[in-house]
């Protein structure tokens, strides 16, 4: 089975029409995270999958498909599944393929060009919002 195809074209489907904060189709953050953790096959599914859940309910059940590995690592970035902000974090930096999906993650909503696409107050929240999510993690 081609996990990352698969991937792929689920969170296509799942995030068609979802625009992002700044005006762009969505899953092009969720494309470059892919593209960032690319030859490592497990890191890009999930990479593929990480806003599935959270962000698409709909397609949810979907993901069961995939090995559990995997399903685990899409869950711990659910920031729905947790009580709050420290024990997302601390499950994420407990567990290397959730971290180095999440590193990917943040690598890019950080990324000052998109930053720059936002009005001030949004970026200054956004930047300080992502400082705390990198202390959390130890990256």
């Amino acid at each position: 089975m081609d996990w990352v195809a698969l991937a792929r074209t689920l969170a296509t489907e799942a995030h068609a029409g979802q625009i992002d904060k700044a005006g762009q189709p969505y899953i092009g953050h969720v494309a470059r995270v892919a593209a960032a953790v690319r030859g490592d096959d497990d890191a890009e599914v999930v990479a593929w999958l990480h806003d599935v859940a959270e962000d698409c309910p709909a397609f949810a059940a979907r993901i069961e498909v995939f090995p559990a590995p995997l399903r685990e690592a899409v869950q711990l970035l659910n920031r729905d599944a947790a009580p709050d902000a420290d024990s997302y974090y601390a499950r994420i930096a407990a567990h290397p393929l959730a971290l180095k999906v999440k590193r990917a993650d943040l690598d890019d909503n950080a990324d000052p060009q998109r930053l720059a696409m936002l009005d001030a107050a949004t970026a200054a929240r956004l930047h300080g919002k992502y400082a705390h999510a990198r202390a959390a993690l130890g990256i």
